[in-house]
């Protein structure tokens, strides 16, 4: 079976989640399909292994305005589709660098994957002109199968598009994260501290976080967050200053994959407040750290979290401090979190969605 990926996440991101989650499908495809990639990425930087599978590179075009660079790739994307042998499925990793009128010309069915509807929900903060959410449109339409990374996904997606539930199907995340890994030089604060991971924009309501943390600081006056994530702006560090935080943050603006599993594994708990996800995946890296989960009660965070966690409502500074404070009160009930979230993860893993996203390439051309 030929599958041609447009590979255009792989010049949008160099490292991140999207990303790796093609390098574990293309993976692990079967042995006599096919795999076809388009990347921007030079060859001795990082693609997914697969003992068919054929690259073709291309520098991106840094031509100005924008507009030309856009359709100097989209063209290439294009005589590369012409070249591969009339490939048998078309799955863009990032709803593709093709026209609303090339996708109704194609000539093999696409298969989508949806990872959340963040721009359609908060338009107003992430895409104000409706741009982004205009390209994701067309791809969803044009589409024969949908493969959304959550059932929260799922119906967030059907509610607004009147689509066939049996086009859209569920394939959920995994983490390949190794929580065994050490590096003996690895700062870890020796107060009690909780652990926050990612970006803090926006829809991520890190600034709850910071006020929920002050709120308790009366009554824990040691009690640390540590960030893992770019540096503070100018905004963030008024912010830190003007609830009295200053020597109660630490910022790992890098941190390795084994300083990252140190922190998961010595943290009171990890803490994931945004206000929506399409999954979620520093979740499953702190259940297989062993650190307990305090995360908002929205989008997909129960359908991941289960019970291996403490839940809250994002919009409650009172309800997340009360989390906070369950979790350095009560260590007997930490510990049950942290069995409970070893066995969650279990059902989570790349084999299972990879196997369902091949059962989904055979279903299509059936």
């Amino acid at each position: 079976m030929h599958i041609l990926y447009d590979g255009e996440i792989y010049g949008a991101q160099k490292v991140g989640g999207i990303s790796r989650y093609f390098d574990n499908i293309i993976s692990r495809l079967p042995q006599d399909f096919e795999p076809i990639l388009t990347s921007p990425r030079s060859r001795n930087e990082p693609h997914p292994h697969h003992p068919n599978l054929k690259i073709f590179n291309y520098k991106r075009f840094g031509f100005k305005p924008g507009r030309v660079s856009y359709w100097l790739e989209k063209y290439y994307f294009r005589a590369v589709e012409a070249t591969t042998n009339n490939p048998q499925i078309f799955h863009p990793t990032y709803y593709s660098l093709l026209t609303h009128q090339e996708f109704q010309e194609r000539r093999c069915p696409i298969i989508l994957t949806v990872y959340d509807m963040i721009h359609e929900i908060f338009p107003h903060l992430i895409d104000k002109q409706g741009q982004f959410a205009e390209i994701k449109r067309r791809a969803i339409l044009a589409s024969d199968i949908i493969l959304c990374i959550s059932k929260s996904t799922k119906n967030d997606l059907l509610e607004r598009y009147p689509l066939p539930e049996n086009r859209v199907l569920i394939t959920h995340l995994a983490t390949e994260f190794n929580p065994s890994l050490e590096e003996n030089n690895d700062f870890i604060p020796s107060r009690p501290f909780f652990l926050y991971v990612g970006s803090r924009g926006t829809y991520k309501n890190f600034n709850n976080l910071l006020i929920a943390l002050a709120k308790i600081g009366s009554k824990i006056p040691d009690v640390l967050l540590c960030v893992v994530g770019s540096p503070f702006d100018s905004t963030e560090k008024e912010q830190i200053s003007k609830l009295n935080l200053d020597n109660h943050i630490e910022n790992f603006s890098y941190a390795s994959d084994a300083h990252l599993a140190k922190l998961y594994r010595n943290c009171v708990a990890f803490v994931y407040p945004s206000l929506y996800e399409g999954f979620g995946i520093p979740l499953l890296e702190a259940m297989i750290c062993q650190a307990p989960i305090i995360a908002s009660n929205t989008s997909s965070f129960p359908e991941v979290v289960g019970d291996a966690g403490l839940l809250f409502d994002p919009t409650s500074v009172a309800d997340l401090a009360d989390r906070l404070l369950f979790m350095l009160d009560n260590p007997a009930e930490r510990d049950i979190l942290i069995t409970k979230g070893l066995e969650r993860v279990k059902h989570f893993s790349w084999d299972k969605t990879a196997a369902q996203t091949v059962e989904a390439y055979r279903s299509v051309l059936r």
